[in-house]
Formats: C-alpha cells, structure tokens, sequence
C-alpha cells in the first residue's frame, strides 16, 4: 500500500459526512483540501490527531484549506466523534472501502485506514503526501508545507 504520489491526481469520490450529507472532491475545486485518514473514531490517536487539527483550524483556514477526516466508521459513529470533540471540519465515512483503497491509505485486507493524509492542491493534484503521521504533530507539519509550496 502507497500513499499517492505528489503530482498525481487526486482520485473523485463521493462520501457521506456525519450528518449523511454527500460529500464530493468537486466541491473543493479551486481550494486545497486535506484528506487525513484515521483508524477509528473516539480511539486515543485518533483523537489527539484530530482535536490538534481543531486546535489549528484557524490556521487552515487563514490558508484557505479545507480540512476533511477520513474513515471507515459509519455516519453515526463520526458524528458523535465530531460532537463529542467540537471538531469544526466534516468527518466522511468511506464504508466500502473504496476511496481509500484509491488513495492508498487501505488495502484489500484492510480492516480500519491507515494513519496517513494527502494534501491537494486547487489545481486537484497531490501537493505532499504522508504516509507516515504522528498525531500530535502532524497539523503544524502540514501547515508548514503548505507555506514552502
């Protein structure tokens, strides 16, 4: 399994977020977005991670990116994570597997997605990937290489 490689376009899709509403890579045309994938909702890591990426938020966005989490837990299950930790961004859920199979953060034999993210440029190419992250320095990381690009 490999993260998508920086220059690569960013595969569509269409997820539902916490609150079933769909969710598509075309709403975010003309805008960087961050896609991190996380494990699980409301699991240890996966929370520092995404409650440092609410702690940042104000930083994305006075950049203009997006910030979207990414897993295979049901609508349900995001929404009480995001509820339960305040996060301010959408939490989609890729149940079949299917978008994060495309961007390579799960396998076939995958059981949850792996820790990973893909930063996309406005033009719909892979600006960095990671394909390793450390939750509660993975945010700062992205903002300072959004700022090099």
């Amino acid at each position: 399994m490999a993260v998508l490689t920086e220059g690569s376009c960013a595969p569509d899709f269409t997820l539902a977020n916490q609150d079933g509403v769909k969710i598509d890579l075309k709403g975010f045309a003309g805008k960087p977005v961050l896609l991190w994938w996380y494990p699980k909702a409301d699991t240890p890591g996966c929370t520092i991670e995404g409650k440092t990426f609410r702690d940042h938020y104000a930083d994305f966005q006075k950049r203009g990116i997006a910030v979207v989490g990414v897993s295979f837990d049901a609508p349900e299950s995001n929404k009480k994570f995001k509820e339960g930790c305040t996060f301010p961004y959408d939490l989609l859920s890729d149940t079949d597997h299917a978008m994060s199979k495309a961007y390579g953060a799960a396998t076939d034999e995958s059981r949850t997605a792996s820790r990973v993210s893909v930063l996309i440029g406005p033009d719909g190419k892979i600006a960095k990937s990671y394909a390793k992250v450390s939750p509660a320095d993975h945010p700062a990381e992205v903002l300072a290489d959004f700022d090099k690009l």
